[in-house]
């Protein structure tokens, strides 16, 4: 690539090359992180979304929908898992016709091993300074918040798409978010990108708190 082509290169295709070039890396952490643990990245993505959402279990086909797979593909990682011991099957609390898929003891030990890891993609964000990871943070949800409109993701359990998020409710800089299920104040570097507790927001309150997210001091 000349000078010239470097220059008129769209902002956005060169973002993109770089983001590339970083989920190369993190591709090749979440091999090493799974296979330390014995699984594949799918079947370590199917465990720690499992895990995360307690002991409610989730259906085959949310777990699916989450990874972005086929039902079958998610089908053979959930049988991989249960021979492991990691996981298992069990009637829905709700609906004793249904299953859903838990985590097992076994399962909890490995998800909490996996977080003590330290990959070399957060080593290197542990280089930017606690403002820029906040405002990192920001950019990466507005980014997946746009590719989940656009349907090229699948919902997301964002803070910032939840019927519970007060945006800027308060006047402290360090803490200006409102958690209204936990009756709490948190901050920009608080904000989940994955909660066990979410509950989408109806449209009106969601574009509403989005705009006031946006308007950020």
């Amino acid at each position: 690539m000349t000078l010239f082509d470097a220059i008129t290169t769209p902002l956005t295709r060169r973002l993109r090359e770089g983001l590339d070039r970083i989920a190369a890396a993190m591709r090749a952490d979440e091999w090493g992180v799974a296979e330390e643990a014995g699984l594949t990245p799918t079947q370590l993505h199917a465990l720690t979304f499992i895990a995360g959402r307690g002991d409610a279990g989730l259906r085959l086909r949310a777990v699916a929908e989450h990874l972005g797979v086929t039902q079958p593909t998610a089908t053979d990682s959930i049988a991989a898992l249960a021979r492991k011991g990691l996981v298992a099957k069990l009637p829905e609390a709700q609906d004793k016709r249904a299953v859903a898929i838990r985590v097992t003891p076994a399962g909890c030990d490995v998800v909490r091993a996996i977080g003590l890891a330290m990959t070399s993609a957060e080593r290197a964000l542990e280089t930017l300074t606690p403002q820029e990871q906040q405002t990192l943070l920001a950019l990466v949800i507005k980014t997946i918040r746009a590719l989940q409109q656009a349907k090229a993701i699948p919902p997301q359990r964002l803070c910032v798409t939840c019927r519970h998020f007060r945006p800027y409710a308060h006047e402290d800089a360090e803490l200006p978010h409102h958690c209204a299920l936990v009756d709490a104040a948190f901050g920009g570097r608080h904000l989940r990108l994955d909660c066990p507790e979410h509950d989408a927001a109806p449209q009106p309150l969601l574009e509403e708190a989005w705009r006031a997210f946006e308007r950020a001091p």
